[in-house]
């Protein structure tokens, strides 16, 4: 490129922001894409890029408002999603898990505490090497909040060593993945015998009943007793079919569906009867089946019981799909907006249903913009309020920890009265992977030049091997202390790992490794408390440090 072209394009950036942010979010996704040996940046890469546009030249930088707008509505997304499995969490093994993930974050910081003081490191740039080696871009947002919005000095620190670390942060956990994997070897566990909720395949057999004396909520305590997962779709009785009401006595040699995953129904068919060649589920003449939208808030957030539908319609739902994943519902399942249920119904009331369930995808795409900027303003005030802690020191959760916060509670509790605090499920990941990638554009744009210094002294280097250190300890130390000591399942301890170092790559590796669901089972009961606990530790880090 000629001299005057460059100083062409260069002013012509220089005085459109906007073309800034969107050609750097475009580049970023294109060098996203790109994979060596199985492993590609992602979204991450759009921070590169800005952090190449700044080296180019300091001038190349967007404005403040664009990274605290994006990390706003990042966070507040994860914590609305993350609600109900945060606290969830925190129930029989989910303690067991969580300690983990808590015990391995604190070995984390003070590794990097210990590596910091050796390569004489400043606060921030500890703090940085931390959210690095554990690839968590909330952690560095919270720790550029906490020293005024990524503006100066010390928040080029702590951007340059997040980005110094993070390639090392992403590759370090793979490779003790793939270790543990040999080491180790795998067992047999399913998600269901570990008490756990599992993804997967859902399907449905038709059973004759030969158990006499049974109800429909008799045979769902038998299967719940025997830890399997089964419930009812429809019944066919002297050629009549119709669906099972709650307390609906079961005869023999009525034919009914059940509807699980593979394993569970052949356990319960032999719980109840035996196995049938026909097939009711394919008889669509009285009554059939389809699958609609959940996009009226009066039905979203209510336990799938408290909304009567048999008694209403004659109606049962037999299958939610949230997002890409199947789920089975029972009667205290909560549906959100977004949710597409698959219903059971008579064919002349099938049109009745959907009006109930709103099976509007339009709306699906609308945010109520009341309780979105509510629940937002009540986190941006929490943020606010300082935090004493020991020393007359003070810290502040921040712009992304007070939305976290707020959007994890109120992700809990789903409405209040006619308030409906939940996204839908498309509108929640679109805003969230928008706000992220206004976040690294504009924290890569304002922190370049110092990342170009950095690489030209050399500088860069400790900071490297120290944060590959901390990735390799803190991933090893779990996969230890989790085998050894608290006997976790392999194939669920992987996806432990990957949920510590909130490392969706890691994840990927785990579940093509295991070919099962219980890396995403361990992935999501950690990733909340992971998340919460390195916003908080990474603020802690940089007080302490300062």
């Amino acid at each position: 490129m000629s001299g005057p072209v460059r100083v062409a394009m260069l002013d012509l950036l220089k005085q459109s922001p906007l073309l800034l942010l969107f050609l750097v979010a475009a580049l970023g996704y294109v060098l996203g894409r790109v994979q060596a040996g199985g492993f590609a940046l992602g979204v991450a890469a759009v921070l590169f890029v800005g952090l190449g546009a700044g080296a180019l030249d300091p001038e190349l930088r967007l404005p403040e408002i664009v990274q605290s707008f994006g990390l706003v509505l990042f966070v507040y997304g994860i914590g609305l999603a993350s609600g109900p499995g945060f606290f969830a969490s925190f129930r029989r093994r989910g303690l067991r898990d969580n300690g983990l993930a808590l015990g391995v974050v604190v070995v984390a910081a003070v590794s990097c505490a210990a590596g910091g003081m050796l390569l004489g490191l400043r606060g921030a740039s500890v703090a940085g090497l931390f959210a690095g080696a554990l690839t968590n871009t909330p952690a560095l947002a919270s720790v550029l909040d906490a020293m005024g919005g990524g503006a100066g000095e010390s928040a080029a620190d702590a951007v340059v060593a997040y980005s110094v670390c993070y390639p090392a942060g992403v590759l370090g956990v793979i490779l003790a993945l793939g270790i543990a994997r040999r080491v180790g070897g795998s067992d047999e566990s399913s998600p269901e015998r570990l008490g756990v909720a599992a993804t997967g395949t859902i399907e449905n057999l038709t059973v004759r009943i030969e158990r006499a004396g049974l109800t429909r909520d008799g045979a769902l305590v038998l299967f719940r007793e025997h830890g399997l997962t089964v419930i009812f779709g429809r019944m066919q009785r002297g050629g009549q079919a119709r669906v099972l009401a709650d307390d609906a006595p079961l005869e023999e040699g009525d034919l009914v569906t059940l509807v699980g995953r593979q394993g569970d129904l052949a356990r319960a068919a032999e719980l109840v009867g035996r196995v049938s060649d026909e097939h009711i589920d394919l008889d669509r003449h009285v009554l059939d089946f389809r699958r609609m939208f959940v996009s009226k808030a009066d039905v979203a957030e209510k336990p799938l019981a408290e909304l009567q539908l048999p008694r209403r319609f004659g109606a049962i739902v037999t299958r939610v799909r949230r997002g890409d994943v199947d789920l089975l519902p029972t009667g205290d399942f909560e549906l959100e907006l977004g949710d597409r249920v698959r219903v059971v119904a008579p064919r002349e009331r099938m049109a009745e249903v959907a009006r109930f369930f709103g099976d509007s995808y339009k709306a699906l795409s609308e945010i109520d913009v009341i309780t979105f900027s509510v629940g937002i303003a009540l986190g941006l005030v929490l943020g606010s309020i300082p935090i004493p802690m020991p020393g007359g020191a003070s810290f502040k959760l921040g712009l992304a920890g007070g939305p976290l916060v707020v959007g994890l509670c109120l992700g809990r509790i789903g409405r209040t009265g006619r308030l409906v605090w939940t996204l839908p499920f498309s509108a929640n990941l679109t805003l969230r992977q928008l706000g992220l990638v206004l976040f690294l554009a504009g924290v890569g744009t304002r922190s370049g030049e110092a990342f170009a210094a950095t690489l030209r002294s050399g500088a860069g280097g400790g900071i490297f091997v120290a944060g590959a250190a901390v990735t390799c300890v803190s991933a090893l130390t779990a996969l230890w202390v989790g085998r050894a000591w608290l006997r976790v399942p392999p194939d669920l301890l992987l996806g432990i790992v990957s949920g510590i170092h909130t490392q969706p790559a890691a994840l990927a590796f785990a579940a093509d490794q295991t070919r099962n669901d219980l890396p995403n089972v361990g992935y999501a009961s950690v990733y909340p408390v992971a998340t919460i606990a390195k916003i908080v530790v990474a603020q802690v880090l940089l007080v302490l440090l300062r």
